[in-house]
């Protein structure tokens, strides 16, 4: 509970940073707390009250502007919700050892020293410490994730649509990736890239057959099956340190590729049919999914 009271009054104060008139208690107001409940957990969760925190921040921002703009030191002042230049010197001061006017001469360091590790992120927002360290081996898993999920997402609306839409040529500017696809072969290939290499991880063939004008049902029930177990097989080789780890592709020409390839291919080619497939759920009149963008998923994940 405190640390999402804590986590909203950072919100709050990033909103708020352009109104030098906000104080504590209005920063408590926007989170429905009372002052007095407010300070306790944020004293607790950063080791500032919220007046100070919110002060420090906006010294820091002071400080940026000295640095980066050409504006009068009053008007940095006011704009840090300062009421006189010497208001705002002695706060300065005691933040930065010396004068605001001396600082611009000679700029030090922009942060002042707190021990939340939040601070001012120019141009105007803040930056915040990650809760929990994110590694290269828990990014890569997390993408193999946001894939899975995403191709769920897709057959969801791919499924509303009629045989003559799923079958429509999609007119593409890269040549020899796929032959003539339309937004149910590159679906089923999707799937069928999981479901390839997640046979070759268990030294199996993979029945290409089964692509063969696929119905959005059979996907479903692939995806399903296969989008958990890859990704499982991901996590395990991320987990173990074995991206280095030889994967044999049995068949008529046998080949042979690093676990870390073959993450690095299936991502590269998933990307590229992704966006095709979001365009042409786009021009059916579906959800764009933002081009298959990852972002804005991992970010909420994250938190």
């Amino acid at each position: 509970m405190s640390t999402d009271v804590f986590a909203a009054f950072v919100d709050v104060l990033a909103e708020a940073l352009d109104d030098p008139e906000a104080k504590a208690s209005d920063l408590a107001a926007r989170v429905r707390l009372s002052r007095s409940h407010l300070d306790r957990v944020v004293a607790t969760a950063a080791g500032e009250r919220p007046g100070a925190f919110r002060r420090r921040i906006l010294l820091e921002r002071a400080a940026y502007r000295l640095l980066t703009g050409p504006g009068h030191i009053l008007d940095v002042a006011v704009e840090a919700g300062y009421g006189s230049h010497e208001a705002f010197t002695r706060a300065f001061r005691r933040a930065y050892g010396v004068p605001p006017a001396a600082w611009r001469g000679r700029p030090d360091r922009i942060r002042i020293d707190a021990p939340s590790g939040i601070h001012f992120h120019p141009p105007n927002g803040l930056r915040v410490p990650a809760r929990d360290k994110v590694s290269s081996m828990d990014l890569l898993r997390t993408i193999v994730d946001h894939h899975v999920w995403l191709l769920g997402r897709m057959l969801d609306e791919a499924g509303t649509l009629t045989d003559e839409q799923l079958d429509t040529r999609i007119e593409i500017s890269v040549e020899g990736i796929d032959a003539d696809p339309t937004l149910r072969s590159l679906l089923s290939r999707l799937i069928g890239q999981l479901g390839m290499w997640h046979a070759a991880l268990a030294g199996q063939e993979y029945d290409f057959s089964v692509e063969q004008r696929e119905s959005v049902q059979s996907m479903r029930r692939r995806l399903d099956e296969v989008g958990p177990a890859f990704a499982a097989e991901i996590g395990e080789l991320c987990a173990q340190d074995r991206l280095d780890e030889l994967i044999v592709c049995p068949g008529e020409n046998v080949e042979v590729y690093t676990a870390g390839a073959m993450i690095a291919h299936v991502i590269t080619f998933a990307s590229y049919r992704r966006t095709l497939v979001a365009g042409a759920l786009h021009d059916a009149g579906r959800d764009d999914f933002d081009g298959g963008d990852p972002i804005r998923w991992i970010t909420t994940q994250s938190r």
